[in-house]
């Protein structure tokens, strides 16, 4: 059963009670990436497998995550090329209480560096599951900033 969130704002990205933070530098340039995170979020499911569908919404978009996952999100902050940020508003996801996801990008050489940190509260049993669920939250975000530099024209 989907409920809403606490309406935390991007702040929380430094106080969450956890924080993912994964980092990878890549050959695509900082506006290449943004403009994919950003601009063409229907694309996302070509780079990030975990993500089946997304659709834009006024301020904010759809997201299903393959397994039924779902979330209705905010967009906190779009400023090109450096920083792209979203609260979960609306989810199904058990024990949620508050969710942001934040993409900076900073210029790697030719490229990026892309630090991708998830802040999250909820239950104990919610922060847990996240704490464990790091090893393989960060082989997805590899995966997909991987594919999502091969989308951008070059490879990684």
């Amino acid at each position: 059963m989907a409920h809403r969130l606490r309406p935390v704002e991007i702040d929380f990205v430094e106080t969450a009670p956890v924080r993912l933070v994964f980092i990878r530098d890549i050959a695509a340039a900082p506006d290449a990436v943004f403009r994919a995170l950003a601009e063409d979020v229907s694309g996302w499911p070509e780079w990030f497998s975990a993500v089946s569908s997304v659709r834009p919404t006024e301020g904010g978009r759809e997201v299903r995550l393959r397994g039924g996952t779902r979330f209705e999100e905010s967009v906190l902050v779009a400023k090109a090329p450096e920083l792209y940020a979203y609260r979960v508003d609306v989810t199904n996801t058990p024990g949620a209480r508050a969710w942001i996801e934040e993409w900076r990008l900073t210029p790697a050489g030719t490229g990026s560096r892309i630090r991708m940190t998830f802040a999250l509260d909820g239950t104990a049993a919610f922060r847990l599951v996240c704490r464990l669920a790091r090893p393989g939250v960060g082989r997805a975000f590899r995966q997909a900033v991987a594919r999502l530099d091969r989308r951008t024209g070059r490879p990684s």
